[in-house]
């Protein structure tokens, strides 16, 4: 995960050549009852458009990628960060209908039901519909968004410092409202953070919702400390990651390893950090259309795109998550290092929506105040 804020506009020097063999294929077609469209060709109206990708902070592909993109169509894409993905659904929300970009990146099935409720999204079924996760897939309906990959989030540690110390590391949920641990993890809040969401709801899949609340009491009353992101959380307070903070325990991914692994330098002969399997929670994100945007037709192509083997299997090494693109191949560094639990705590979407205003009340009520 790279805490790096950018803001990328790629051009593409071909437009010309682009756009002649657009019209020297024929005009495009739309399928009206599901928002397909045929990207075999491109008409002049793709001319000049740049398209605004909305994304959180730590959305950061390789460069170059949307070369290709823009290269096929003449369409560019600037990417506009904004936070976290809480705080990004949060001003999509507040925009929707009149959106500040023409497609975003990143809900997760933590956030999808806010962001439909909201009427954030415009519905595109992707031409590769046929090769995402069928998992992934159940998650949404009416095709409002495209699953684009997926993850798990779980609890992290600093091994150096528990082998210093000679202290085991919680490997259990549970285990962490021990006195053993006490003052030594470190969240990000589930109001304003979707790994920090994601970790609430694991708490309510393991003890229930009539259980979570009293864990929480424990967790507040052994020193959790709880912070805005994920970023602040992993690169500030946690001793593990480059920031070398003071908490050896972290919510994190279980992707983290991989990346920790790849940015060190000089690179370590095994990753610093592990992760506890018995504590992840599966996440899965989705990109979808901007209602209102000006630009749909060309939005709906960057979301075939999007989808696409070529960027999904971009994602490991840059995003540090498995592609939801079935037919994308997953590089043998991620794979050596990342966790990928077989059985990940998870909570049905249904559940979610009814009752996520209400465990946020009682989250802010036993942690907060």
């Amino acid at each position: 995960m790279n805490q790096n804020i950018l803001k990328k506009t790629i051009l593409c020097a071909a437009l010309l050549a682009v756009i002649a063999s657009a019209c020297a294929k024929g005009s495009t077609n739309n399928d009206s009852s599901t928002g397909q469209t045929d990207t075999s060709s491109q008409s002049e109206s793709s001319d000049q458009i740049t398209l605004t990708l909305l994304a959180y902070d730590s959305f950061t592909p390789s460069e170059n990628i949307f070369d290709a993109f823009t290269l096929e169509t003449g369409i560019k894409v600037e990417i506009a960060l904004g936070g976290d993905a809480g705080e990004l659904v949060t001003k999509a929300a507040l925009t929707a209908g009149n959106p500040q970009g023409d497609v975003l990146w990143g809900v997760d099935n933590t956030l999808l039901s806010r962001a439909i409720e909201s009427k954030i999204f415009s519905a595109y079924k992707t031409k590769n519909i046929d090769d995402l996760d069928e998992s992934a897939l159940k998650l949404v309906s009416n095709y409002d968004a495209s699953p684009v990959d997926t993850g798990d989030v779980c609890i992290n540690y600093d091994i150096k410092w528990f082998t210093d110390r000679k202290i085991a590391p919680p490997l259990t949920l549970r285990a962490l409202t021990s006195a053993s641990y006490a003052n030594l993890l470190v969240v990000p809040s589930p109001i304003t953070s979707s790994p920090g969401l994601a970790f609430m709801l694991a708490t309510i899949a393991e003890f229930g919702e009539d259980g979570f609340n009293e864990y929480w009491k424990q967790l507040r009353q052994n020193g959790v400390l709880v912070v805005d992101g994920w970023n602040e959380a992993y690169y500030t307070e946690f001793s593990g990651s480059s920031g070398k903070g003071e908490r050896p325990i972290v919510v994190s991914y279980g992707s983290s390893p991989p990346a920790e692994m790849i940015y060190a330098s000089p690179v370590p002969a095994t990753a610093p950090t592990a992760v506890a399997a018995l504590t992840c929670y599966r996440q899965v994100e989705f990109a979808g259309v901007l209602r209102g945007t000006k630009h749909e037709r060309e939005a709906q192509l960057l979301i075939d795109y999007l989808t696409s083997v070529t960027f999904q299997e971009d994602l490991p090494l840059t995003l540090f998550v498995y592609p939801a693109n079935t037919k994308a191949k997953l590089p043998a560094e991620f794979l050596k290092y990342s966790l990928r639990p077989e059985l990940p705590l998870q909570l049905d979407p249904k559940l979610i929506a009814a009752q996520r205003t209400v465990w946020l009340d009682i989250f802010t009520n036993t942690v907060l105040r």
